[in-house]
């Protein structure tokens, strides 16, 4: 199948290929056309806000936290850094230093010299003298269970003008809902997540929530929806932040109200902090 009329003027066919969207021959199957079409999808989501801050003419700082194999870091670069002739720059972040390697090889044969990566934790990235002060966007596509929380916080630490998110797995708050039945203001309320598949798809809802009224309590505006196409995941909810202005004491002050009242106060207050 021929992929001619398939990919954007400019894209690297290497890339592509890396990305088992191109088959090594260059051709398309069923299946590629299908990635292809949600890497579209995803990045329709993130091209406004690089438009936006092209528009300030400056350079654009992008961290891609979690990155595992970079590559929505990536994409970015390819469908918008690379044509730039300024100094805006990707840096992957990843703990695994396999993966980190591996990217770093993939962009030097690529040629794209403003991306780099950073073989940290999250935790090791807040402290790093290596990043910028203030970073423009943080990404975090599918960071595992607690790491999209700590992308959370490594953007609000760094001061994000916009955050993409597509949370992962977020086992910790089931498990404590489980724990903590008792501690619910109201027993009526734990049946919500009695049965255990409840308590896995409360447990997700509910961390997401609290996550939302996190940034919003941070004084982030938000955009939450479902992120049509990536079907290859169950994990689909795309939340993006932009920063709005002053801290909402008045989301802060639910957030607080949701902690108790699901007896998850005194386990999560500091993960879900806010302004005081």
């Amino acid at each position: 199948m021929d992929a001619k009329n398939e990919i954007r003027p400019g894209q690297s066919v290497e890339l592509l290929k890396e990305l088992h969207i191109l088959t090594r021959d260059g051709r398309m199957n069923q299946d590629s056309r299908r990635k292809l079409k949600q890497v579209y999808h995803l990045y329709q989501f993130i091209e406004p806000l690089l438009k936006e801050l092209a528009e300030e003419d400056r350079d654009i700082r992008l961290v891609d936290v979690g990155a595992g194999k970079s590559y929505l870091g990536f994409i970015l670069y390819d469908l918008f850094f690379k044509e730039r002739a300024d100094a805006s720059t990707i840096v992957g972040v990843e703990s695994r230093r396999e993966l980190v390697e591996r990217s770093r090889e993939l962009a030097q044969r690529l040629d794209f010299p403003r991306m780099s990566f950073l073989d940290r934790t999250v935790a090791e990235a807040m402290r790093s003298t290596e990043l910028p002060e203030r970073i423009d966007i943080v990404t975090a596509l599918h960071a595992c269970d607690t790491a999209t929380d700590d992308a959370i916080r490594f953007a609000l630490g760094r001061r994000a003008r916009f955050i993409v998110l597509v949370p992962c797995c977020q086992a910790e708050v089931a498990a404590l809902l489980r724990k903590n039945k008792g501690k619910a203001l109201a027993d009526t309320l734990a049946e919500l997540w009695r049965h255990p598949i409840h308590t896995r798809e409360f447990g997700s809802h509910v961390t997401n929530v609290l996550r939302c009224l996190q940034l919003e309590a941070h004084g982030y505006q938000l955009s939450v929806t479902e992120l049509v196409g990536w079907e290859h995941s169950m994990k689909n909810e795309l939340i993006v932040a932009r920063h709005a202005g002053q801290p909402a004491r008045h989301r802060a002050a639910r957030l607080k109200e949701l902690l108790e009242m699901l007896g998850l106060s005194e386990e999560l207050r500091e993960r879900f902090s806010v302004p005081t």
